[in-house]
């Protein structure tokens, strides 16, 4: 005899045995024992949830020689024939490949002609929003009024394809996606049925795999079965999936939690280079990363996870900022892990996105200065132009100080910029691009944001900035009352308080005018209208 795979041999074959579909299974009894069997049914629903299975046992139960009320008995004739796929009268056409109108034709002529053997001739069309709508306006007038001896049973996983004509001739029935419990309970049968010992958190894998497919988890038992024999242990599961345990997964979670980039990027590397698949590293990363987001949320109780790992997710999220979660959760779901590349960029690039956070945003320790030097005045008396977080001189450019003489001739009356308008002035060129992409309010999105983009800023005095454009045509458009100011509120949230902006054309290599703007010079548009 022919071996079967698990999902057709254990096919329940009673309402009763169908798990997870309560609200549909209980209806369809209700209908058969009170003998309210409708003409046309609709099945819909995910992959694996019961769909043609109910189907051919609501076929068996009104065509069960016993009696065609309620549960069948799988014992008469009638019902071992629709259970061997050997019943005349149970039909079942699989629109994907039967789509075209002839075919539907077809069908409405072979639907007048009465059963062969059974009480009642059963169409079981499967995925039917496969059919083209010339053959789903054809199978209209049938499906609606069909003889008195047919009764028509549609299944489809997209029932938002069908015509809604077709759906308002239907008694419609949702079914579930099955839920992990479900998925283990029934796994656990049929491994008691079939003689295998597998421990049961591979079995909690299998069933989290499937997503909700029983089918799919009795296919992935089956294969395991078949690669490891009957006795089954969770390294095993997860190296026929190619999973990696989820502890390098929870290890890249633990370094970005920690902003360690180095670790993070060895991290992935060596998950690369033992040969996990990268595709589902990633899976793991982003399940781990929902768990810890959970955690961080007071939603742990929700995480079905041992209690040891459980407390070992809460400590980790209580180290973590929601901010940063939510960062991590948005770089690894935006990734596209190829299909044909093995390449760790993508993952390598998110890690260093998550953890650069820290490493930017931990200030540098201070050195005290030697003695407290009031900064010089400007020219009009008036204090220099303070800032929320005060920029340093670098270590590697020390300033200069040059001893003359009061009365000495060469002296020349050119006071210098306070140091802290200096580093201001380049903190606020290398800070240029983000100052704009992190504008408030949308401000970063508008047309003086990109205006601003192809300024540079030359100098910074008291509240008044001066910016240069390389054409004088942006230079005009932002001197646009509406562009202008924009530009200048998002100037000054940067700075920390309010800041003038004063716009010159300056061509990119004309070095000679930076030198006279230097001086205090002002160009003049010259060219010809």
């Amino acid at each position: 005899m022919a071996s079967q795979t698990l999902y057709r041999k254990w096919r329940p074959q009673r309402l009763a045995d169908i798990i997870g579909q309560e609200h549909v299974t209980r209806t369809l009894l209700n209908a058969l024992e009170s003998g309210r069997v409708s003409h046309a049914y609709l099945f819909s629903g995910p992959r694996g949830t019961g769909k043609t299975s109910t189907a051919r046992i609501l076929a068996k139960a009104v065509n069960c020689l016993t009696g065609g009320r309620g549960e069948p008995c799988n014992s008469c004739a009638m019902c071992q024939a629709v259970t061997e796929g050997r019943a005349l009268d149970v039909i079942e056409v699989d629109a994907a490949s039967n789509r075209r109108i002839d075919e539907i034709r077809e069908l409405r002529e072979r639907v007048n002609y009465a059963p062969a053997q059974s009480r009642y001739k059963v169409y079981i069309i499967d995925e039917v929003h496969m059919l083209t709508n010339e053959a789903s306006n054809a199978l209209l007038k049938t499906l609606e009024e069909p003889p008195a001896h047919v009764i028509f049973i549609l299944a489809t996983t997209e029932p938002h394809k069908l015509l809604p004509t077709i759906l308002s001739r239907c008694q419609r029935f949702d079914f579930h996606r099955h839920t992990q419990a479900n998925v283990v309970t029934c796994l656990s049968r049929v491994c008691q049925g079939e003689g295998i010992r597998i421990e049961e958190e591979a079995l909690k894998l299998l069933a989290r795999v499937a997503s909700g497919s029983l089918r799919d988890a009795l296919n992935l038992l089956q294969q395991a079965n078949t690669f490891y024999g009957n006795e089954i242990t969770l390294s095993q599961v997860q190296s026929l999936l190619g999973i990696s345990g989820d502890e390098r997964a929870r290890e890249l979670v633990r370094h970005i939690v920690g902003g360690d980039t180095r670790a993070a990027i060895l991290t992935i590397n060596r998950a690369s280079s033992d040969g996990i698949d990268l595709r589902q590293f990633h899976r793991e990363v982003m399940e781990y990363l929902r768990l810890l987001l959970l955690a961080r949320t007071g939603s742990a109780e929700v995480v079905e996870l041992p209690a040891d790992e459980l407390n070992e997710l809460k400590a980790l999220a209580g180290k973590a900022s929601l901010s940063l979660i939510l960062k991590a959760v948005r770089a690894f779901s935006q990734l596209e892990v190829s299909l044909d590349s093995y390449s760790t960029l993508p993952l390598e690039l998110a890690a260093v996105d998550c953890t650069a956070s820290h490493t930017e945003t931990k200030p540098a320790p201070k050195p005290a200065p030697p003695e407290a030097v009031p900064a010089p005045k400007s020219a009009t008396g008036s204090p220099p132009l303070q800032t929320k977080n005060p920029v340093e001189i670098p270590a590697s450019r020390p300033a200069v100080t040059e001893k003359t003489s009061p009365a000495s001739p060469t002296t020349k009356e050119n006071p210098a910029a306070p140091p802290a308008m200096v580093s201001l002035l380049e903190h606020l060129r290398q800070q240029w691009s983000r100052m704009i992409k992190e504008a408030p309010d949308g401000m970063g999105k508008t047309p003086a944001a990109a205006l601003l983009r192809s300024a540079r800023p030359i100098s910074l005095e008291n509240d008044l900035l001066t910016v240069s454009f390389k054409h004088q045509y942006h230079r005009e458009k932002m001197e646009n009352t509406e562009n202008l100011k924009i530009a200048e509120k998002i100037v000054s949230n940067f700075l920390g308080r309010p800041c003038r902006l004063r716009c010159v054309y300056e061509h990119e290599n004309n070095h000679l005018v930076r030198a006279a703007l230097d001086l205090g010079a002002q160009v003049i548009n010259t060219e010809e209208p």
